[in-house]
């Protein structure tokens, strides 16, 4: 009986993380109907290949070498030890270590295609295959280490149960480097120093893809519980998706109150990336806290979207075509550091002081140093090189029949 007990719950943990990879996965094509749709119809073959390829290489070589570098025993844990094309078949906790591969494989593909949206509609397609190639092979594995992977984050106390900054902050960040040194669209910002709106394609596709990446983050956050066996695992996963619901939720609501007054309309697109914006600062402390702070969260997230928008758009003159760089670099980094104030076992805001959030506060500083630095060296190389970005008549006519000789609309 014993042995027959412990055989259900070993498959039920690995059918519970297998469920929560096939959603993940899933929030790729939300990925890309969002990029899709917040762009201009020219771009939409280019952009959609490049998610495809974004999550196919970067499956390739999370496997090849990614996963050990991320999980692999520590050094000076700064890094894991490598070790080619991992091969166990063996089980780790209560799940096959093939399961826990797959699962983290689509955690890194994530933090990929998230630089795809900042760097929409001017970037060279063999340009978006090498940085794809290093930031799942070195940026994201070795960053990952430093907290998931029990290196020298996880070993001060850092708390980032599904990756906030781990995975939606290093993307942003990226992204945001890469935005920077390739420079705005044509057309984007005026000789007179008006900023121009370009507005997307398709907002259908948009909203689509934002469904879908809210539903796919219920495999996000609850399946980083890594467990469904047993009452303290499944109070956990109920426990996550009522905090992740109620954060999106609350974002949505808020950007669309904050563009009501602030533009006179309740606009559409603030509206939908103010529910990302929610998923993405709820997802460090989805886990340690309560559905009170999380809709705090989730407004705070909302309220802050719009007018970091504004700052990357009017003042820092960084043209970032989606908005990943707002929702996922600093949203990403707020919510890391809201686990330091709403934890309910750590958190400042229920008497704990400010350890926790001082160690967050580290967190987010180590994150946006490594990823944006890096980020910067990458794009730097790549602009020398000259493949960065495509020629002025490419651009201007659209990527889709120059780089892959067809159209996404015929």
């Amino acid at each position: 009986m014993e042995e027959t007990l412990q055989g259900l719950q070993i498959g039920l943990d690995n059918m519970w993380l297998l469920i929560a990879g096939f959603l993940v996965m899933f929030m790729q094509p939300g990925f890309a109907m969002v990029e899709a749709g917040f762009t201009r119809s020219k771009n939409t073959a280019n952009i959609l290949m490049k998610n495809l390829m974004d999550f196919s290489i970067g499956s390739l070589l999370y496997w090849i070498i990614g996963f050990t570098l991320m999980y692999g025993d520590s050094i000076g844990g700064f890094v894991g030890m490598p070790d080619l094309f991992f091969m166990s078949d063996g089980f780790g906790d209560n799940y096959a270590d093939y399961s826990d591969l797959f699962f983290q494989t689509v955690f890194c593909a994530t933090a990929a295609t998230i630089v795809s949206g900042a760097m929409a509609e001017r970037t060279e397609f063999k340009s978006y295959l090498i940085f794809t190639i290093v930031v799942s092979v070195l940026i994201y594995p070795v960053s990952g280490h430093w907290t998931w992977g029990g290196g020298w984050l996880s070993q001060l106390g850092f708390h980032d149960f599904a990756g906030s900054s781990i995975v939606h902050s290093v993307g942003g960040w990226i992204g945001l480097a890469g935005a920077a040194m390739i420079g705005p669209r044509l057309g984007k910002y005026g000789k007179d120093g008006k900023v121009n709106a370009i507005p997307g394609h398709n907002l259908t596709l948009g909203a689509l893809g934002v469904f879908i990446l809210w539903f796919g983050w219920f495999g996000f956050n609850p399946g980083s519980q890594l467990a469904a066996a047993g009452t303290e695992n499944a109070v956990a996963i109920g426990h996550i998706a009522v905090t992740t619901n109620l954060a999106a939720a609350a974002g949505a609501v808020t950007a669309m109150i904050v563009a009501w007054f602030r533009y006179k309309r309740p606009t559409l697109s603030l509206s939908l990336n103010g529910a990302l914006a929610g998923l993405v600062a709820i997802t460090a402390g989805c886990d340690a806290v309560n559905p009170e702070g999380a809709v705090m969260i989730g407004i705070i997230a909302g309220f802050i979207l719009p007018f970091v928008v504004e700052f990357f758009d009017k003042i820092i003159r960084v043209d970032d075509p989606v908005g990943a760089v707002s929702v996922h670099g600093v949203c990403g980094a707020f919510g890391t550091l809201a686990v330091g104030l709403f934890s309910t076992s750590e958190g400042l805001f229920y008497g704990h002081g400010a350890k926790l959030l001082g160690v967050q506060a580290i967190g987010v500083l180590t994150f946006f140093v490594w990823a944006f630095g890096m980020g910067l060296i990458l794009f730097f190389v790549l602009k020398k090189a000259n493949i960065l970005r495509v020629s002025k008549r490419i651009e201007e006519e659209g990527l889709d029949v120059y780089e892959h000789g067809e159209s996404a609309y015929n």
